[in-house]
């Protein structure tokens, strides 16, 4: 017989998750903070590796619904140095492993294969504890309280399940995005719509770049990367968009103007996203009754493989269970020690790129990325 498995967090790793353990049979209960799928955004478009998140797609049984939302084209990748002019273009020809789809779109298409009432909305975790003997009591913002016998955290950087394992916190890993949005971009945006292309664009120099995804109708998502304290930050007025962007886009005097209108001509609000990491290689002894996946486990700065890791931890773990029945401990192991080695080379690989890129001086860092991306088109 299966234990009940409740988890927190209804983001895309504990979407997957709830969706095995549903095709399995396995009853799972999410809480999540939101008060609805609809409360906020769901962020930009994500490219589903072949190697982790498509598998994770597979072993949820939703491959036919993932395939309609993939976004065609939207594979092509292209570097431009700082004064627009292209350096490399690699063109989408269908044949790569990593289509593109719309974040929000995914998450819809896993919370539609779940039955009415798994997710429970509106539910804030305050505290978790442990009661003894592998089980665990979650209290949430409004005083209510559940008891599980298995709990999984899937509630991010900032998890609130994690200290039941570990006395890791997130560091800040000395870099941020500032985000934008150009809506109607072909017509309104026309010189930014064309440096973009029609799948991503970088512009990288030294501590800082211009990044940009074309996503779902005629938008652009832009990524501005600078590599300074969170102090500098901080003293950025974002509640007045239009100085906080003139900022940011000082950091890029001099830059070709379809580049910095990026920044400046946003649509939308400049946002900030600062980028905080937990130890490349951290890991926990095995407690009973509960464990983590996705960021909550093993949070690196982006590195376009953290969302494919959370779906895999999820399906791996949903797995697992399934083939343990009556024995959760004999299946939260089996997990653990496939996922931390495999967190920890992701992270390994993320570190050594950055420092590839940091020994590099601002001429040479495009030419290192054409390098880097040249044979698949990606990290």
């Amino acid at each position: 017989m299966h234990t009940p498995v409740t988890i927190i967090g209804a983001g895309l790793g504990g979407l997957t998750l709830a969706r095995v353990l549903h095709v399995h049979g396995i009853p799972a209960t999410v809480y999540e903070a939101e008060s609805s799928p609809a409360e906020r955004a769901q962020g930009g478009m994500l490219d589903i590796h072949d190697y982790n998140g498509q598998l994770a797609v597979k072993a949820a049984r939703l491959m036919d619904e993932f395939r309609d939302l993939i976004l065609e084209g939207r594979q092509q990748m292209r570097i431009l140095g700082r004064d627009g002019t292209v350096l490399f273009d690699k063109a989408d020809d269908g044949t790569g492993g990593r289509p593109e789809v719309q974040r929000g779109d995914l998450r819809r298409i896993l919370l539609e294969s779940l039955p009415a009432g798994t997710v429970r909305w509106g539910h804030k975790v305050s505290d978790v504890r442990a009661l003894g003997e592998g089980r665990h009591e979650v209290t949430f913002a409004d005083g209510s309280t559940v008891g599980t016998n298995l709990l999984v955290g899937a509630d991010g950087a900032w998890s609130k399940v994690r200290p039941l394992l570990s006395g890791a916190v997130p560091e800040y890993a000395g870099a941020s995005f500032v985000e934008t949005y150009l809506l109607d971009a072909d017509t309104r945006h026309a010189a930014s719509a064309k440096a973009v292309g029609g799948g991503s664009m970088g512009a990288p120099a030294a501590g800082r770049a211009i990044m940009a995804h074309r996503e779902s109708g005629d938008t652009l998502h832009t990524y501005v990367l600078i590599d300074r304290p969170l102090d500098w930050f901080t003293a950025i007025d974002f509640t007045d968009p239009a100085a906080a962007a003139a900022r940011v886009a000082r950091e890029f005097d001099g830059w070709a103007p379809e580049l910095t209108a990026l920044i400046t001509d946003g649509d939308t609000a400049p946002v900030l996203r600062p980028h905080y990491t937990l130890p490349f290689e951290h890991r926990w002894a095995r407690v009973p009754g509960v464990t983590l996946v996705g960021d909550a486990a093993h949070l690196t700065a982006p590195n376009g493989e953290g969302a494919n890791l959370a779906m895999l931890d999820a399906a791996e773990l949903g797995e697992a269970l399934t083939a343990h029945p009556g024995d959760a401990e004999a299946a939260l192991t089996e997990y653990e020690q496939a996922m931390f080695p495999r967190s920890a080379e992701i992270a390994a690989q993320g570190e050594a790129f950055d420092k590839r890129l940091a020994a590099g001086n601002g001429e040479n860092i495009a030419q290192i990325l054409i390098e880097v991306f040249g044979e698949d088109g990606q990290r």
